[in-house]
């Protein structure tokens, strides 16, 4: 990964923490004011608010004045690095599930040609 200028957070780094991501989650259904982003959580204000800079200095958050009060809005724009990082293991991925669905479909067949023997039957002492 590329260095960044001081202060700056890259996604990858933004979105590591649980929290963070749940913020972006509630962000991507409408703008909110960072006491109601607090409500969601058992933390401080001040804490939310480190988040909410993170996030921000990562392009994943705008914030805007509403009179007194700052809200914050979710930009998906900067996840499609993710999404494009992401889309190289895909492939591993299919192959994968291919695989899978392939021993599952040959499980899944009828054993009719192999008959049922009992393992006690042709030379077990009883």
């Amino acid at each position: 990964m590329t260095a960044l200028p001081s202060g700056k957070h890259d996604v990858f780094q933004a979105i590591a923490d649980p929290t963070r991501r749940e913020v972006l989650r509630l962000l991507g259904d409408k703008e909110m004011p960072v006491t109601a982003i607090t409500g969601h959580f058992t933390m401080t204000r001040t804490a939310v608010s480190k988040h909410l800079r993170i996030l921000s200095e990562a392009g994943l958050v705008k914030e805007r004045k509403v009179g007194r009060e700052t809200r914050y809005r979710l930009e998906p724009e900067p996840l499609q690095e993710l999404r494009n990082w992401l889309r190289y293991y895909e492939r591993y991925w299919e192959n994968k599930l291919s695989a899978l669905q392939r021993m599952v479909e040959a499980d899944g067949e009828p054993a009719t040609d192999k008959p049922v023997t009992d393992e006690r039957e042709g030379g077990g002492s009883s």
